[in-house]
């Protein structure tokens, strides 16, 4: 590398402006003539230094001694001494003259066009010599007007030529010899000349009419028999200039491929036309293609992990395709799983939608009831035995109860998402990034009030606008804030020192701070914490916490944004807190919200998956319901419900309780998306509907008391008039048609499961089945979907339960009172005085999103069934701006959960030798 640094330094030395034109106004891209004042030894010199690449240096490098190499750097150093003279001779005649030297790769190039969505065809107009393997390999085949790329030869030699290219002058020669009467089978043609593309695919074309091809050569002696018996002869390439007439048989026609047949002016552009055809075509809705995989259920059934291992998924890049998505529409992540590309919106704008239904449930016990597993398992028997197109789309499991009590959340049984590992841990990193992003506006808030506290107007304005080259200029970030301050300028010394001051000060009271860091962890003792105790943050220390990062905000807004630029924005309107004057800050205030579009460029796309029968699942998005909104995103939805067609099925999941998942689902989702879900699907299970009908407490790790394993009609009775009811009747609130689905364990009776089907009934639900794909996989669900169909069928009478316009309290009491049961609530004085301050600073009109425990309809986790006479106590009240929503905290909530005494990771660990993950479910 010696060399070409010393090359470097002195070309640099030249200081020659780049791309200056000349007296024609052209700019010199090089030139064919030689420097006579250098010798042919520096014109060789030159033609090495333009020619060397790093890699060819390095390599020369090695092939001298260091005595060799001095005497070279030495040798170079006087002809580039040389150049710049002579260089300098010709600008003295001619200041215009400033020569410019333009490298092509090749490669490079191709690559660029392979990506350029404006170019359908490129053509490789190069010598045969720059026509190598690699350069043939880079080009993509659908923009192969050649057809001399490996995979359109393949196709051509497999005789599926339908999806590539054949080259030009194959098919121009074919068309001569079908006007000459030669293209029946049983005729026979002679090829003469040099083997390759064109030769090989005017073979296979005509032998699979039944002509006969014969492969001639110009200096075989057999080649005049050959000519004499042929009906045609085609002169390729390198062959003879012409056949004698008295070889030719009577009638036999000559075809020769000359320069005119084989010139970029007579090639390419019927086959540049049919590559738009088909592109025109691909981008059309393409009908599914989806090739299921089987199951063989085991009994007993195997644990999740098993089952998930068992099954062989289908590789990401297939399941595209069987689903219409196009190659450049996906961004894999290994074998199992990609992300899709928010284009494909735009490309299927004009396509229906197909149907939503929503999976909700009852007040779970502390171990769940499955509402992922029932999503699952009614995709599976939708696609796998009803032959309807659908979609699943989940939300992505947190770490915390991942290694905490829960567990994952990728179903279970043979209802599964596959691999369940992949699913479980990190995924494609979108939580990371939701952390990463969250934690840099905490740092930003920290270090501008430390920078604010101990600097001069002065000294902030100079280093928020720094002089570069002597000129100071706003970035567009900050002229975003001076227009929220009312300033119009754009020219950093055209402010006053008062418009300084408002610019450079965003005075953030510290008692009024609304954000916290967050970490994917249960971590309990990190619920309140002091920042800033270091000597180096001289004594501005302050109390806050941390949150659980599915409950940041930045998730919110993943989950309800609808594109890339709408997630900016509302990254941008992010409020942190409160001047000391009473005026809201923003993240765009802190000049931190272009970096966090940034950092979440990637999360916003859907992740494709699949279940255990091959049927395909977005995983997008994860916030708790009882500390967020509870639901997967919008463009996972959004994108389905494209994908499905007009009658296919989009089964999206909401967490929790009805009480909680789905009401925020319908006033906050639907709100922000214009999303309408055909049904609702109420999950129950016998043990849940045993404990509201007044069983013992649940507990996770501990053995189930023997109320929940023997039958007891009363307690499931007591269970249905209760919770069962009241989460149906705040189905009806919205007027969307209710089917319960009834999760079957192992431990319920034939009789317990005919009754809450029938008390389902009774209470007012559409339809009510039991489930059987944890045991049985979509075959255990085929009841199931067909309700489903059917109640997505009926009319519905969608509405939402409050207006907007009505002041934060009164729709705050409407939740309390028409979801939860309440009589009443009661404010904190502190939760007064945040909701008058958020009415005042123009938050009225946002929905409402209640932070509340999902173990009871009140707030009191051990009050089951349907409790009433309360009073719901709002501790504190936050603004997610961003996302789009006011966000009360009832009674003791907590937005960090703790770890249990033995958590999940006890039975985590990792075979060293395999790399197979053990005790994850």
């Amino acid at each position: 590398m010696t060399r070409l640094s010393v090359l470097r330094h002195a070309c640099r030395g030249l200081r020659v402006p780049p791309s200056q034109p000349t007296r024609s106004g052209a700019p010199v891209f090089g030139s064919a003539k030689r420097c006579p004042s250098l010798g042919l030894a520096g014109n060789r010199a030159m033609l090495r230094c333009a020619s060397t690449t790093p890699t060819s240096a390095s390599s020369m490098v090695n092939k001298y001694s260091k005595e060799q190499e001095g005497a070279e750097i030495g040798y170079e150093n006087d002809v580039l001494e040389r150049t710049r003279e002579s260089l300098v001779a010709l600008q003295r005649d001619d200041p215009a003259l400033h020569p410019v030297l333009a490298i092509i790769q090749i490669v490079d190039e191709l690559s660029k066009l392979n990506e350029d969505p404006r170019v359908r065809g490129v053509y490789l107009h190069l010598a045969p010599a720059l026509l190598t393997g690699r350069v043939i390999s880079t080009l993509a085949p659908e923009k192969d007007v050649d057809g001399v790329a490996d995979l359109n030869m393949g196709r051509l030699v497999r005789g599926d030529p339908s999806e590539g290219f054949v080259p030009a002058e194959a098919m121009a020669v074919m068309e001569v010899l079908e006007s000459h009467g030669v293209s029946s089978e049983g005729q026979t043609v002679v090829l003469v000349g040099a083997d390759g593309a064109v030769k090989v695919a005017l073979r296979c074309l005509m032998e699979r009419r039944g002509v006969v091809t014969l492969n001639g050569h110009k200096s075989s002696e057999s080649l005049q028999e050959q000519v004499c018996k042929a009906d045609a002869v085609v002169l390729l390439g390198a062959g003879p200039a012409e056949v004698p007439p008295t070889w030719l048989k009577p009638g036999a026609a000559v075809i020769r491929c000359d320069s005119a047949l084989t010139s970029g002016s007579a090639k390419g552009p019927c086959n540049v036309v049919l590559g738009s055809c088909r592109w025109l075509r691909e981008q059309q809705y393409q009908d599914w293609s989806l090739r299921l995989l089987k199951l063989q259920p085991l009994n007993p059934v195997p644990s999740d992990i098993q089952i998930s291992r068992a099954q062989t998924p289908k590789s990401v890049q297939q399941l595209a395709q069987e689903i219409g998505l196009l190659p450049g529409e996906l961004e894999p992540y290994g074998r199992n799983k990609a992300k899709v590309r928010l284009s494909l919106l735009e490309r299927l704008q004009a396509q229906p939608d197909g149907n939503l239904v929503l999976v909700a449930g009852i007040t779970p016990t502390p171990l769940g009831e499955g509402k992922s597993t029932v999503t699952i398992g009614l995709v599976q028997a939708l696609s796998a035995h009803l032959k309807l197109n659908s979609f699943a789309c989940l939300r992505q499991p947190s770490q915390g109860p991942t290694f905490g009590v829960k567990g994952g959340a990728a179903g279970g049984g043979y209802a599964q998402v596959i691999p369940m590992e992949e699913f479980n841990l990190h995924l494609t990193g979108d939580i990371h990034a939701i952390t990463a992003a969250n934690n840099l506006v905490a740092a930003a808030i920290d270090a501008r009030m430390l920078h604010e506290a101990t600097q001069s107007d002065k000294a902030l304005f100079n280093r928020l606008v720094p002089s570069v080259n002597g000129v100071r200029k706003f970035s567009p970030i900050q002229i975003s804030r001076l227009r929220r301050l009312g300033l119009s300028t754009t020219e950093p010394a055209s402010l006053t020192a008062e418009e300084v001051r408002a610019f450079v000060r965003l005075d953030l009271d510290p008692s009024k701070l609304t954000w916290q860091r967050v970490v994917d962890t249960n971590d309990r003792f990190l619920r309140k914490i002091t920042v800033g105790q270091a000597s180096t943050e001289k004594g501005h220390s302050r109390e806050t916490g941390f949150d659980i990062a599915v409950a940041s905000e930045i998730m919110a807004i993943l989950a309800l944004a609808d594109g890339l630029g709408d997630m900016r924005v509302r990254l941008a309107r992010m409020v942190v807190g409160t001047s000391r004057s009473g005026q809201p800050i923003t993240a765009e205030d802190l000049g931190v919200s272009g970096a966090l579009a940034v950092l979440m460029k990637d999360a916003i796309k859907p992740t494709l998956m699949q279940t255990l029968e091959g049927t395909p699942v977005f995983v997008h998005a994860g916030p708790f319901a009882n500390i967020a909104h509870g639901n997967s995103s919008v463009l996972a939805d959004k994108l389905a419900l494209k994908l499905v067609g007009r009658d296919g099925f989009v089964v999206t999941e909401a967490g929790f309780g009805a009480d909680i998942g789905m009401e925020k689902f319908f006033s906050i989702k639907c709100r922000a998306s214009g999303l309408r879900p055909s049904a609702v699907v109420l999950v129950a299970t016998v043990r849940a509907l045993k404990m509201h009908g007044g069983g013992p407490n649940v507990s996770a790790g501990s053995p189930l008391p023997r109320e929940y394993i023997d039958e007891n009609l009363s307690l499931v009775t007591g269970g249905c008039h209760s919770n069962l009811r009241k989460q149906i009747e705040i189905a009806h609130l919205f007027g969307v048609p209710v089917v319960v689905a009834l999760n079957v364990f192992k431990t319920d009776t034939a009789a317990e499961i005919a009754l809450v089907c029938r008390l389902a009934l009774e209470c007012g639900a559409r339809a009510a089945v039991p489930c059987h794909h944890w045991a049985l996989g979509g075959r255990g669900s085929v009841e199931l979907a067909r309700a489903v169909k059917e109640a997505s069928a009926a009319p519905s009478h969608f509405q939402f339960l409050y207006e907007t316009e009505m002041p934060i309290v009164e729709k705050i009491r409407t939740i309390a009172q028409k979801v939860y049961g309440a009589d009443d609530i009661a404010l904190s004085p502190q939760a007064e005085a945040e909701i008058q301050t958020y009415e005042q600073q123009g938050y009225r009109s946002l929905p409402i999103c209640m932070a509340k425990t999902h173990l009871s309809l009140s707030h009191m986790p051990d009050k089951k069934g349907a409790p009433t006479g309360f009073t719901l106590p709002i501790r504190t009240v936050r603004a997610s701006i961003g996302a789009g929503f006011i966000y009360p905290l009832v009674g003791t909530m907590s937005t960090m959960p703790g770890l249990p005494t033995r958590p999940c990771f006890y039975d985590i660990d990792l075979d060293p030798v395999t790399e197979e993950i053990t005790g994850l479910f």
